[in-house]
């Protein structure tokens, strides 16, 4: 009866566990709808050497990173990189960015959001491409992958407000991939965001930890692949 009892409790498990899998879509389209937009993207998707990881670069130079292994030191795990000139135009002081999360290279005028997520270890093999290594993202941190109910979108956090989007669905979409920023870190750093060029500055509805809706300020680069 023990044995029968322990085997019956083994198998609710396992049927738990594979209901919790099975019903989590977001984590499964997610993954389904940002390989469309790799696909899309073409050549567009690169090895980014220096940073261990994976690039994807917008039609406008815009650039989302993502790491080969987490675990790698002095590397970010996620980075968006962009043209600072715009928010220097609108009176951007670099020095004045929250260090370790925001850099900026003078040299390049470039501007990086980086976002570390931990210290997992990725599987990498010669055969290993830019949609493995990011389904293992989503299968070690799933609570950075999100659905954006709003624009139809997935999204992947990288803390402070500052995200990555993609359509659910590109030819039902005109904002297929979406450079998302928390505002205030560079208001707070002399950017007047009402004069700010190339980018949108807007209101955008969000729902919060409890499921309340609620507008909260973005700049957003979006883009249609089609």
């Amino acid at each position: 009866m023990v044995q029968k009892a322990l085997i019956v409790a083994v198998l609710a498990t396992v049927l738990v566990m594979a209901g919790c899998s099975a019903t989590d879509v977001v984590g499964r389209i997610s993954a389904t709808s940002f390989e469309s937009v790799l696909t899309a993207m073409g050549d567009k998707v690169t090895t980014d050497e220096m940073n261990n990881g994976w690039s994807l670069q917008s039609p406008g130079g815009e650039r989302l990173v993502w790491s080969k292994d987490f675990s790698a030191a002095g590397k970010p795990d996620l980075m968006m990189e962009f043209n600072a000139q715009p928010f220097l135009d609108a009176g951007l002081d670099p020095k004045k960015l929250p260090e370790g999360t925001y850099w900026y290279d003078p040299a390049t005028k470039l501007l990086m959001v980086h976002s570390e997520q931990g210290t997992d270890k990725f599987t990498n093999t010669g055969d290993t491409k830019p949609m493995d290594t990011f389904r293992q993202i989503i299968a070690t941190h799933r609570n950075i992958i999100g659905y954006h109910e709003k624009l139809d979108h997935y999204g992947i956090a990288f803390g402070n407000g500052n995200m990555f989007e993609w359509a659910k669905d590109m030819a039902a979409n005109d904002k297929d991939i979406v450079f998302v920023l928390n505002p205030q870190p560079f208001i707070d750093a002399g950017v007047d965001a009402a004069a700010i060029r190339e980018w949108l500055f807007a209101k955008v509805e969000i729902k919060d930890a409890n499921g309340k809706k609620e507008l909260v300020d973005k700049f957003l680069k979006p883009y249609n692949l089609k």
